[in-house]
């Protein structure tokens, strides 16, 4: 377990392993995607805290998709050179794979029985070509590129009239985040990589 001081969120990542031996990228993908889930729910949390208001369980379900979204290619972008083109590409499928199965469990117990998983999925999709046309390079993402992400939050967001959103999102919650997700793959994917 890993936890982060000097950060608003209080986010405990899971980083041990139960099982000895060498691990797939499946299964770095897996422990990956189960922390992406709890640094999005926790910033979640964290804003409604900061009283900005969620006004239905589809809203949260919304703007936790777009946390996702940003975490998966905040992820993408801090393996890109540590991973060949195929390995870097199974690893990521397999994180948005078990975030879409996730989701789709918790959309179930919300709103019943539906398809869930293939909008979900296909919103990660077109982030990733969105966020692709933007700079992630070796010291973080570029204001354009978080600027984008708050953008997509405050759209999330729209109904209520949440003023203040995107700064919020630029200045607070994505450099927690990102400090997180840095830690996460640093701890699980680069140590962990298959020899």
């Amino acid at each position: 377990m890993t936890i982060i001081s000097k950060t608003r969120l209080a986010v405990v990542l899971k980083t041990r392993w139960t099982k000895k031996g060498p691990r797939t990228l499946g299964d770095l993908a897996g422990v990956v995607g189960f922390n992406i889930w709890r640094i999005a729910q926790e910033t979640y949390k964290h804003m409604e805290v900061d009283a900005f208001r969620f006004t239905s369980d589809m809203q949260v379900t919304t703007v936790m998709t777009e946390l996702i979204a940003f975490l998966v290619q905040s992820a993408d972008r801090m393996v890109h050179q540590k991973l060949g083109e195929a390995d870097r590409s199974t690893f990521i499928n397999a994180i948005a794979l078990h975030l879409a199965k996730t989701m789709e469990n918790n959309q179930v117990d919300l709103f019943g029985p539906g398809e869930y998983r293939k909008p979900f999925i296909d919103t990660l999709n077109a982030r990733a070509s969105d966020y692709a046309e933007y700079h992630y390079g070796d010291d973080g993402p570029s204001y354009a590129y978080l600027r984008y992400f708050g953008d997509r939050v405050a759209e999330a967001m729209a109904e209520m009239g949440n003023q203040w959103v995107v700064e919020h999102i630029m200045e607070l919650e994505a450099p927690d985040m990102l400090k997180f997700l840095k830690k996460l793959v640093n701890d699980v994917v680069l140590i962990g990589l298959p020899q």
